[in-house]
């Protein structure tokens, strides 16, 4: 394969900065996502990729584009507080909050969108993002978000580690599992944000959770999973911008920036798990090859045991011992008859 049709496309400045951009996002959503993986936090990422939706409409409405970015800010911060408060509780189990929050935050949005007539639009830009128009402002405030996360996890990464695999014994060891949760959140909430304008609301979850679930697919280890869930972001983010460009202008085909990433991702991971299958069948195979020879070979039978009558019998035979004649003899009944 010619390496110029690799690299050609990004000699353009606006496909230059789509893949630097990804190229963070790829970083920090595949760190992010090893410990919601591991968590089990799927439908939390998901509820505030939807809860962000509100900040986002009333950003735009009261400072144009440039307000957005501070509006999902605000409602996934305060998204992620709510979240952390209500599940503190027994009451309140975590599926239920995440229903209450999503529809009630969700619904504002719409609210909100159904008043501003100028926003209707561009709502198809806020569900799949705008990969190729992304500024060197939005860079900037990726890189910032992403650091800011990465430094956290770096922090309490232990510690996170810990309340993933067991919070009865994180909180026994003396660690505040309430605060462990809400910087998860907030860490979370941040990703999302930082996201949401390059890929959109209905793909960030993809670019959050399929990477890591290569990881988890091809490593054990929590490290194991955080690089490989790295590399494979970043790697399908590349190259689902170059299949963009190249179809659409080599063989006149449109295809979507934000999709494609996501479609290359989906890809990788059937192969990762195709991989981790044929893996695990030549382990079986190997296994059964191996185990007749490590198998202790039985000897003869010996020739007292290889037949029924030869066996002694443990249990003695009941001997007949004759009965007195005057049992067997017949007694008269009452009428003068025999009875036996």
């Amino acid at each position: 394969m010619d390496t110029a049709l690799l690299l050609e496309p990004f000699r353009i400045p606006y496909l230059t900065r789509a893949l630097i951009e990804l190229t963070v996002l790829g970083i920090l959503c595949g760190a992010v996502g090893a410990f919601v993986v591991l968590r089990r936090l799927e439908f939390v990422a998901d509820a505030l990729t939807h809860t962000v939706f509100p900040g986002v409409v009333i950003g735009f409405v009261l400072h144009g584009a440039d307000g957005v970015f501070e509006g999902a800010l605000i409602a996934a911060g305060a998204t992620a507080v709510a979240l952390t408060l209500l599940t503190r509780g027994k009451r309140t189990s975590d599926d239920a909050a995440l229903a209450v929050l999503l529809t009630a935050m969700f619904s504002i949005g719409v609210v909100v969108v159904s008043r501003s007539h100028s926003y209707t639009a561009d709502f198809q830009t806020f569900l799949f993002g705008q990969i190729l128009y992304t500024s060197n402002a939005q860079i900037i405030e990726t890189a910032a978000v992403a650091v800011l996360c990465l430094a956290t996890l770096a922090v309490l990464g232990r510690e996170l580690l810990l309340r993933s695999f067991d919070a009865d014994f994180a909180r026994a060891a003396g660690y505040r599992v309430g605060a462990l949760d809400l910087a998860l959140n907030v860490v979370v909430a941040l990703t999302v944000v930082a996201a949401v304008r390059t890929i959109g609301t209905a793909l960030v979850l993809a670019l959050l959770v399929v990477p890591a679930t290569i990881g988890r697919t091809l490593g054990r280890r929590p490290a194991h999973i955080v690089a490989i869930g790295i590399a494979a972001a970043v790697l399908c983010g590349y190259l689902g911008l170059t299949i963009s460009y190249s179809a659409s202008i080599d063989h006149d085909l449109a295809l979507p920036t934000g999709p494609t990433v996501v479609l290359t991702l989906v890809a990788a991971y059937l192969l990762a798990l195709a991989g981790a299958g044929a893996a695990r069948l030549r382990a079986r195979v190997r296994v059964r090859r191996t185990a007749p020879a490590t198998r202790p070979e039985a000897g003869p039978i010996p020739e007292a045991q290889s037949t029924f009558e030869s066996q002694p019998s443990a249990e003695p035979q009941p001997t007949l011992e004759p009965r007195p004649a005057s049992v067997l003899r017949p007694t008269p009944g009452p009428t003068g008859r025999s009875t036996r």
